[in-house]
């Protein structure tokens, strides 16, 4: 019970697989305040940028309100709103494409790369549920979120605060000045607080992106059997991956032995085939103890080149379809063939040995019992009853 409880506990780190279907998911790790600081720091210098355009845009701020009669006509009123549109463009462009690269890059660095679920925008029941709502607002999770919006309020605003304090105749100043004067003094100002509050953003972001850091990864935590269970619908249960390998070694060592077991063909009293597809070489001494010996087996090429051996060294080759399969799925290199198959072979060898002394026989009829005859795949052609 223990070990299964300890099984349960999300205490290993995430697999690319788990990450990467977190990914799809729309689960990526992000970080709200190192979007705010980086785009207040971008935003610094596209303000300084603009601000030498300032007194420019002034002129021409100016002048769409100083009208003369003499000037004065229909069109005028017309052309000056479209350039004035032309102006908002050209800001908007100014500050919002600054504003648009550094957005993705910072995601791009802080989520490592560019992420985009579908799965994100799709309709969840969940998300309309009151009761899920409730319990996201009254999570620990909403409670972190709310303790970091007090702190960095607080902190933002006295950081504000003290500077305003201490500038404060200067703003109270300002009305007394002309528009342009006002203005040039808040671009002053303006970037002085801003430089203050982007410390203090910057240490805000580098704390979130720690903290978003961490609690992602330990949402993605895994337990040992989610590993388990991970790695049986991958690569397969371990079971099935042992049986594979053993199978693997015993047609590679099989393998490995046929080929040195050709060099034995040469001693071969006969072979036996399928005539193509099988060919298995036999070895019996008349008079000696025993049962005739398989000194070489094999299919498909190792069988054709057993046959050209077999041609080169003129060897005896029978042909015979159920007996060939019978050796080959019941036999093993350098062992006695089954009991079950010495009739069948021994009428075999009698045959070729009385053809070797000259006799002319017709060839014997091989018959094979039917809990041994095979088909090519090495099935039985008649099931076992009972």
């Amino acid at each position: 019970m223990a070990e299964e409880q300890d099984s349960q506990e999300k205490t290993e780190e995430p697999t690319q697989r788990k990450i990467d279907k977190s990914i799809e998911d729309g689960q990526f790790l992000t970080s709200k305040e190192m979007f705010v600081f980086t785009s207040v720091f971008i935003g610094l210098f596209t303000l300084v940028f603009i601000s030498s355009l300032f007194p420019n845009f002034m002129s021409m701020w100016k002048s769409f309100f100083i009208f003369s009669l003499e000037e004065l006509d229909y069109q005028k009123p017309y052309l000056g709103i479209l350039k004035l549109i032309k102006i908002i463009i050209v800001l908007i462009l100014l500050i919002g494409f600054p504003l648009l690269i550094t957005s993705i890059i910072t995601q791009f660095c802080v989520g490592s790369g560019i992420h985009f679920s579908p799965k994100a925008f799709s309709f969840k029941g969940n998300k309309i549920n009151p009761l899920t709502g409730l319990k996201r607002m009254f999570s620990m999770q909403s409670l972190i979120e709310l303790i970091k919006s007090i702190l960095k309020v607080s902190l933002l605003g006295g950081i504000s605060g003290i500077i305003i304090y201490f500038d404060l105749i200067n703003i109270i100043h300002l009305s007394e000045r002309s528009l342009y004067q006002a203005l040039k003094g808040y671009v002053i100002l303006f970037p002085k607080l801003t430089i203050y509050l982007l410390i203090a953003l910057a240490v805000i972001a580098m704390i979130d992106f720690i903290w978003q850091k961490h609690s992602h990864n330990e949402k993605l935590k895994m337990s040992i059997k989610e590993i388990k269970d991970e790695m049986k619908d991958t690569d397969g249960s371990p079971e099935v991956k042992q049986k594979i390998r053993r199978l693997q070694n015993e047609i590679s060592q099989r393998a490995s032995q046929q080929s040195s077991a050709l060099e034995d063909v040469k001693d071969a009293s006969v072979i036996i085939t399928n005539p193509t597809h099988f060919a298995v070489a036999l070895k019996y001494e008349v008079g000696e103890e025993g049962a005739p010996v398989i000194l070489a087996m094999g299919r498909g090429l190792m069988a054709e080149k057993i046959m050209n051996l077999a041609k080169e060294k003129n060897i005896n080759v029978f042909s015979s379809p159920l007996l060939a399969r019978a050796l080959y799925f019941t036999g093993k290199i350098g062992k006695e063939i089954s009991e079950d198959l010495y009739a069948s072979v021994a009428a075999i060898l009698a045959y070729i040995f009385k053809i070797e002394k000259g006799e002319f026989l017709e060839k014997p009829e091989i018959e094979i019992p039917n809990d041994l005859q095979f088909d090519e795949y090495g099935n039985k052609k008649f099931k076992d009853i009972g």
